[in-house]
């Protein structure tokens, strides 16, 4: 287990964030902090000695940003878009950009990983469907531990902050609605977490060899239901409001309701509202007991998360800015099936043999390292596409897209076949690709036209 010198240098991805930018500011009191931002134009401050640009989607990007760090801590999520198009769930991006994160650790000696995650609802039994946001959570903790680099795993259900996004829509639904109907899921119970304690508690762990390997369940003094933090809520800014019960609203009503009134993107309330039919309580809080930081009462946390008001904005997402990349690129992943025996290498070359034998006008030509895609009887590439024997190993398989008349000239489009934590599925995806047909036609024609050919691929590896 490799020694943390006494003064380590920290990474925070996610130090844009309202967990982060906390974390920042608190640890970059007495040590270098080195934030993590997809732009490293920002100047230092509030604790961050250093930005460094990082798409977590590319392990090249990961690799750099983690040099020379000994602690990283890992705060983010991919439920909002990260290009112009974005084909694929918020679970499969939330997938590859820890698996990044977790090899590039690995590659640059990083000596611990830190993750925040979410609760894992009370009695749940393994085999049980958890809502995608939560296995989505659980499948990044695994992901973050795979590669032999200490992980320590806080679990919390929401966390109270004026910029959380859990927050602002609960204020703004008691802002907003002299009247609330409450489904059945406002009787579900929770735990919150004050914001600043969260941040002690995710300080507390660093380097602290006791906690490697190890993922505590973390919360507030007080277990609530979701109406009883409504009703405290409005009690706090001083409004009446009238809360009557209904049993008709399904999730799909909730979720259109909540986001027709608090203006939150559908791509981020559609998976919260889903996550909220499951109790999240923490099982356990022996870190807080350990670390003596048992946490601020459910009316002291709301109290302080108003009185921030002023000072805080309100999350990027509710102000429109969480927009998708101003470039016209396009990110697509897709999960597919592994194949008992067979790895990434296997499904790569596999693609390039299928494709031509099940699709009629394409043809593909394979000579070296560059596949190259073109239509029958026509000598006009539409693709080409270059393996890296560099940046490929046999669980991930990665080809540079170079040019062809359906791409513009890119420095960075690619794509790739990567193998899970487990090696139970794979997720096939491409990063940076900028199409040359007209916006609009691509998104009607090639995009869709590429999704069929992912779903018919992945069928025939069933079979395989």
């Amino acid at each position: 287990m490799a020694e943390i010198p006494a003064q380590p240098v920290y990474a925070i991805a996610g130090a844009t964030g309202f967990v982060g930018s906390r974390l920042a500011k608190s640890l970059g009191v007495s040590a270098r902090v080195i934030g993590l931002s997809r732009s490293s134009s920002k100047a230092p401050g509030n604790g961050v000695a250093e930005w460094r640009g990082c798409d977590l989607f590319s392990l090249r990007d990961a690799e750099a940003a983690l040099a020379g760090v000994d602690i990283a801590y890992y705060l983010v999520h991919s439920m909002m878009p990260s290009a112009h198009l974005t084909q694929g769930s918020f679970e499969n991006l939330d997938l590859i950009a820890a698996d990044n994160f977790a090899r590039a650790a690995k590659h640059c000696g990083v000596k611990q990983i830190i993750y925040l995650g979410g609760l894992i609802p009370e009695g749940v039994k393994p085999n049980e469907p958890l809502s995608d946001h939560l296995r989505s959570r659980l499948e990044v903790q695994h992901t973050l531990g795979a590669y032999g680099v200490p992980l320590t795993s806080l679990r919390a259900g929401i966390v109270l902050g004026y910029e959380g996004s859990s927050f602002q829509i609960l204020y703004r639904l008691v802002k907003r609605l002299p009247m609330m109907l409450c489904p059945a899921w406002t009787q579900t119970k929770t735990q919150p977490i004050y914001c600043d304690d969260a941040v002690a508690l995710l300080a507390y762990c660093a380097g602290r060899t006791s906690t490697y390997g190890q993922h505590y369940d973390i919360g507030g003094p007080d277990v609530v239901t979701y109406r009883q933090m409504i009703e405290s809520l409005a009690r706090l800014m001083g409004v009446h409001r009238i809360l009557l019960s209904v049993r008709f609203f399904s999730p799909g009503l909730s979720r259109l309701w909540v986001t027709v009134i608090t203006g939150a993107p559908k791509a981020l309330v559609a998976p919260l509202v889903q996550s909220l039919l499951h109790p999240m309580i923490a099982g356990d809080r022996r870190l807080q007991e350990e670390a003596g930081i048992l946490g601020l009462d459910l009316e002291t946390a709301l109290r302080r998360t108003l009185e921030s008001k002023k000072a805080q904005p309100a999350p990027l997402a509710f102000a429109g800015g969480a927009k998708d990349s101003s470039e016209r690129e396009v990110r697509s992943v897709q999960r597919l099936p592994l194949p008992a025996g067979k790895d990434a290498q296997w499904v790569s070359e596999e693609y390039l043999r299928w494709l031509p034998n099940r699709f009629f006008p394409f043809r593909v030509e394979v000579i070296a390292d560059r596949a190259t895609f073109y239509l029958r009887l026509f000598n006009v590439p539409l693709l080409i596409l270059e393996y890296s024997e560099e940046r490929s190993t046999p669980e991930r398989a990665l080809f540079y897209i170079i040019g062809g008349k359906l791409a513009k000239t890119m420095r960075r489009g690619r794509l790739e076949f990567r193998e899970s934590w487990n090696r139970q599925f794979l997720l096939a995806a491409i990063h940076e690709f900028r199409p040359s047909l007209p916006w609009r036609i691509y998104s009607l024609t090639q995009a869709k036209a590429h999704l069929y050919v992912m779903w018919r691929f992945g069928r025939w590896l069933l079979k395989c």
